[in-house]
Formats: C-alpha cells, sequence, structure tokens
C-alpha cells in the first residue's frame, strides 16, 4: 500500500487515448481505470497506457471491470442482472473478468475491481454458494498474475460481502469502498459499516448520496459533502483504522464543466479532511 493517502479519480477507458492526460489536468497523480469494453483490453492499448503513465507520472492504482449482459441499477430488475449472482450470466462474465485480470496484469497495476451484484443474505441460498465459486475462481485467476481483486460495495449489506469473501478461502480479495452506495443501496451506514468490513478495504471511492426514500429506486447520488456518507467521520475512522489507500473521486453525471468543477470542489474538500486526520 502506499505510505500516505492519495487522492484521484475514476477515468474511462477510451480507445482514442486521453484519458490519463485529462487525470494530469485535473492535478492529481493517481487514477482507477473503468472499462465496460472488452473489446478495448487490447495489448497496443496497455502499451500505450503504460507509456502515458511514464510521461504523465500518473499511476493507475486499479483496473475497474464491467461484464456482459444485461444489467439494471435498480431494486426490481436489479438482483437479476447484476454481477456473478445470477446464474445464467455467470460463465461468460467470469470469463469477462479473468480477461480483465490479464489486462490489469499487462499494465503492471495492483488489482482488478468489480461488483458482485445482490449477494443473498442467506448463506444457505443456492445463489450465495454459486456466487461464492465464481468468486473464488476469477480470484485464482488473479492470484496466478500477482493481482488483487477488490469487491465494490454497493448491492449487498456489508455483512454478506465480508460472508462471501471469508466463504472463498482467498487470500488476494479486499474491498473497495464506495460509501455513497451503502447510502444509495440502503445497505448501511457507511462509517458504521467500517466495523464490519474496514480491515479488507484495500481502496475508497470518494463519492456522496442520499438514502432510497422511494424504496423501488436507489437514493440520488450528491456532490461530496452534501450527501449522507458523513466523509467526516468516515476519513476519520479509516485514519483510525490505518487506512493508507487511495481516495478515487467518482461523480456520476456526463462529462464536462460541471463535473469538472465538482471534482475539483471534492480535491480541496478531500484535502481538507486528510489535511486534519
Amino acid at each position: 500500500m502506499p505510505m500516505k493517502n492519495e487522492i484521484g479519480v475514476i477515468t474511462p477507458l477510451k480507445p482514442e487515448g486521453g484519458e490519463l492526460q485529462r487525470v494530469a489536468d485535473l492535478g492529481l497523480a493517481v487514477c482507477q481505470l473503468v472499462s465496460w469494453k472488452p473489446e478495448d483490453w487490447k495489448p497496443e492499448t496497455a502499451g500505450r497506457l503504460r507509456g502515458d503513465m511514464a510521461w504523465l507520472n500518473v499511476r493507475a492504482g486499479s483496473f475497474w471491470a464491467g461484464w456482459p449482459g444485461p444489467r439494471v441499477w435498480d431494486f426490481v430488475q436489479g438482483p437479476a442482472t447484476l454481477g456473478l449472482v445470477p446464474p445464467e450470466h455467470r460463465a461468460m462474465r467470469v470469463a469477462a473478468l479473468c480477461k480483465a485480470a490479464d489486462f490489469a496484469a499487462s499494465l503492471g497495476i495492483r488489482a482488478l475491481v468489480t461488483h458482485l451484484g445482490f449477494i443473498p443474505e442467506n448463506p444457505g441460498d443456492p445463489l450465495f454458494a454459486g456466487t461464492v465459486a465464481a468468486v473464488r475462481e476469477v480470484a485464482e485467476h488473479c492470484a496466478g498474475l500477482h493481482l488483487e481483486l477488490w469487491c465494490e460495495t454497493g448491492q449487498e449489506t456489508p455483512v454478506a460481502l465480508l460472508r462471501l469473501i471469508r466463504e472463498t478461502g482467498a487470500g488476494n480479495l479486499g474491498v473497495n469502498l464506495d460509501p455513497a452506495n451503502l447510502v444509495m443501496y440502503g445497505k448501511a451506514n457507511p462509517v458504521d459499516a467500517l466495523e464490519v468490513l474496514g480491515p479488507v478495504v484495500r481502496s475508497v471511492h470518494a463519492k456522496d448520496g442520499l438514502y432510497p426514500t422511494d424504496p423501488m429506486k436507489l437514493g440520488a447520488e450528491a456532490r461530496l459533502g452534501e450527501g449522507r456518507v458523513r466523509f467526516p467521520e468516515l476519513v476519520k475512522r479509516l485514519g483510525g483504522l490505518g487506512y493508507a489507500g487511495d481516495f478515487i473521486i467518482e461523480r456520476e453525471i456526463r462529462e464536462g464543466d460541471e463535473q469538472r468543477r465538482d471534482i475539483l470542489a471534492a480535491v480541496g474538500y478531500l484535502r481538507g479532511l486528510l489535511d486534519a486526520s
């Protein structure tokens, strides 16, 4: 792990390039690369990115990979479409994540990150055992490449996620804590969730959000510091746990002037919290 917390930003992988220049233009030196398109995970793309990282002095701390098939980000169709939980999509998604791991390893970065889906609360549910087996397969592939596999919080409770991590028996599994997702899915208070997940948190998304007061829809995302995450307490608690990883800013609105302003404001907000912790 880095010796001190660094602030970075999520940046989508772009076939035409320029994604790391965007990071540098924001005055940052860390990012989490994101891609949903396996056709873009090519050796020549990896070569270009390695050159850009060296030239711009930008570190990609991890690679967030999506998976093929349907995906609906809600409480109605989400359980049947998201992650490695739906059995009809597992095989192709495991294959895609293994391909993503190959790409991440070729970049020389530390970890592969993804969502696992609505992990069942009941460990006796057949969907739970099947998901554990699928995650174990991806984790073993990552281990063979000297990569970690980080599970982003979102559709599951912290207890269900920790249970799955332990059941896999894989030593290279960790958590990409997205505190806003815990709020927006109504799964946990992010600060208290560290009582469960704190020791396995490897990366943090700096994103804020609101609780889902309409129980059929996710809560809304918010600008950092304007939602219900309680970032001052979260940063302090993480510091007390010895967390030395990255804070990766995620602002889920269209790229443009507003997103850039919000990211820069988030950088200043986080720096103030980190300096005070």
